[in-house]
């Protein structure tokens, strides 16, 4: 009789057993996706040229794009393992090649940080090392050859060449006069000990040469701030999407404004999806949103939309031109499109379940995942970078993907962005990341984020170390209302 009564027992379990690895499976092929394919044995990208030359500017976006696209990337900058060494900077006769002390040093600090590359690469997940520094001799180039061959790492080499002193003049006095290296930050001494600097660099700079001595490396010039480039012997699909990402960015001053549709019908009705028409606070915000371009003098100002009516009705008021991409409608949520968060739960318990569990790379049955749409809009980023002022009006979903490539968030973070309606964001890039400035229109709108779900540990309290995402914005700009 009790083993009658077992059996079913026994039989369900197997099957909650099949299916709770049959779940996990799906979890861990999500998030092995994009980033494994990508690279089949680890990368270090070495930097090349003078002082000065945006090695540094184009090392932390390039790094910032890489993590973006799912590929664990770090920066391994030699200035600091350099600070670590020598705590007190005097003057530029540190870099003299004469100075045999500091010479000694200086290749210290370069065998710790290759150490660090070393560990990053093997023990700690990383796919991508960005080895940040002059490295303007054969003989350090060398030494980081043998370096990767040792440990069977590929090799990308990224050299900066620049011989406009208006560009080297504005990187000195942008970047270098509030380096740690000169805590008083008096201009003129500062420019004058870092253009001796830089002489000391010269009398034993051997450029990359492709015609012979480097001929056989992978390697890409990029001359004059990308005026042109110079591209040799790309080997892999990694290194032509580095090759890709560095002919894509342009130095020049711009903004970039972020908003979402005005509020819409399915936004009352708490539904996801579809292509509903804007409400009336919708159409509300399509006039604040012109009074806002109008006020800004946004004259020369490009206006992009996705392919849904709630964002064409939206740059339809504006009474300037705009586009509309396809690449940017909201995040497809597959069988869940047009249902709201309790219908999903009611419906489809175990997906609402699984997308709590991890939201960047879970996908809705039929629909796409965050880590999905963050592939989708690669080609915006790269049009964003390279073009001048753009206001793009889009979907929470897709606000929160861009915010996370242009503030530098994790996969872990992005989902869980706030970007409220009615709210323009202003992103103006700057030496090293981005100024973000937020507007809120003053026109109400429902409030459509979903916080973090708070995980519980094994006495069923609340784990203490659940963290809320927020964004701030600088104490000076309009704050958004308690109810965003």
């Amino acid at each position: 009789m009790n083993s009658n009564m077992s059996s079913p027992q026994t039989d369900n379990g197997c099957a909650n057993s099949a299916e709770a690895k049959k779940t996990d499976l799906r979890m861990k092929e999500k998030k092995c996706s994009w980033a494994s394919y990508m690279t089949n044995s680890p990368t270090v990208i070495v930097m090349i040229g003078l002082p000065a030359r945006g090695k540094t500017y184009m090392s932390k976006k390039l790094t910032r794009y890489l993590n973006w696209i799912g590929v664990p990337t770090k920066v391994f900058n030699l200035g600091v393992y350099r600070r670590e060494a020598v705590r007190a900077y005097k003057s530029y006769d540190f870099f003299r090649h004469d100075n045999e002390e500091a010479m000694k040093i200086r290749k210290h600090c370069a065998l710790v940080a290759l150490h660090d590359v070393k560990a990053y690469l093997t023990k700690q997940g990383g796919q991508i090392a960005v080895f940040d520094a002059t490295n303007t001799t054969r003989e350090r180039r060398d030494l980081i050859l043998g370096f990767v061959k040792e440990n069977a790492f590929k090799v990308f080499f990224v050299e900066s060449v620049c011989d406009d002193p208006e560009v080297i003049a504005a990187n000195i006095l942008e970047v270098k006069v509030s380096s740690p290296d000169y805590p008083e930050r008096h201009r003129e001494r500062v420019m004058d000990d870092f253009l001796k600097r830089i002489e000391c660099y010269k009398v034993t700079y051997q450029p990359l040469d492709p015609d012979d001595y480097d001929k056989d490396l992978s390697f890409i010039k990029v001359m004059n701030v990308g005026r042109r480039f110079l591209v040799n012997r790309v080997q892999d699909y990694i290194q032509s999407k580095i090759v890709y990402y560095l002919m894509n960015i342009h130095v020049h001053s711009h903004s970039i404004y972020l908003c979402r549709h005005g509020e819409s019908n399915h936004n009352i009705e708490g539904r996801i999806g579809g292509d509903a028409e804007l409400s009336a606070r919708g159409k509300q915000f399509s006039h604040a949103l012109r009074d806002f371009i109008e006020e800004h003098r946004l004259s020369d100002l490009k206006v992009w939309t996705s392919q849904l009516r709630r964002t064409i009705q939206t740059a339809e008021e504006l009474g300037v031109p705009y586009e509309q991409w396809k690449i940017l409608n909201e995040i497809d949520a597959g069988v869940c499109e047009e249902m709201s968060y309790e219908m999903i739960q009611k419906t489809f318990p175990e997906e609402f379940a699984l997308r709590d569990q991890d939201k960047y790379h879970y996908r809705y049955p039929g629909g796409e995942s965050y880590q999905d749409l963050v592939q989708r809009l690669e080609p915006v980023i790269m049009e964003l970078e390279r073009q001048g002022n753009v206001l793009v009006i889009c979907h929470q979903a897709v606000m929160r993907c861009l915010l996370a490539y242009f503030l530098d968030k994790s996969a872990d973070d992005l989902p869980y962005m706030k970007c409220p309606l009615h709210t323009v964001l202003k992103l103006t890039p700057v030496a090293y990341g981005c100024k973000v400035e937020m507007f809120y229109l003053n026109v109400e709108a429902v409030n459509t984020h979903r916080d973090r779900p708070l995980p519980w540990i094994g006495s069923g309290c609340l784990s203490p170390c659940a963290k809320e995402s927020t964004m701030t914005a600088p104490k000076n700009l309009v704050a958004v209302s308690a109810s965003e």
